[in-house]
């Protein structure tokens, strides 16, 4: 959870400079569906319940349509549609720290 929160940072930070392409980068490779090695997630998901398995490929699959909007962005500029599909990532983020706490 901490490297997604460095990475949505980072993300934010390449988009205030208008730099698509490292943001689709970064975001596909630390969030993306070519993360999951990165990130051991076929070893802790058979320990997650299954709603919490469905949210964290919500997110990853999110993460790689952020990436291919914000590759799209770098031709036309259009920072609306990387700021919204980077709403989709964070809005899966509080679906899941919604209904998933430790107690």
């Amino acid at each position: 959870m901490r490297d997604h929160l460095r990475t949505l940072s980072e993300i934010q930070n390449y988009l205030a400079k208008y730099d698509f392409d490292h943001a689709a980068d970064i975001a596909e490779k630390r969030l993306g569906m070519s993360s999951f090695d990165l990130h051991g997630s076929h070893e802790v998901a058979p320990y997650m319940p299954k709603g919490m398995q469905e949210a964290g490929t919500a997110l990853h699959h999110a993460a790689s349509r952020f990436a291919v909007a914000a590759q799209e962005a770098a031709v036309d500029r259009d920072l609306g549609r990387a700021l919204g599909a980077l709403n989709e990532v964070t809005q899966t983020c509080i679906a899941c720290h919604a209904a998933y706490r430790l107690k």
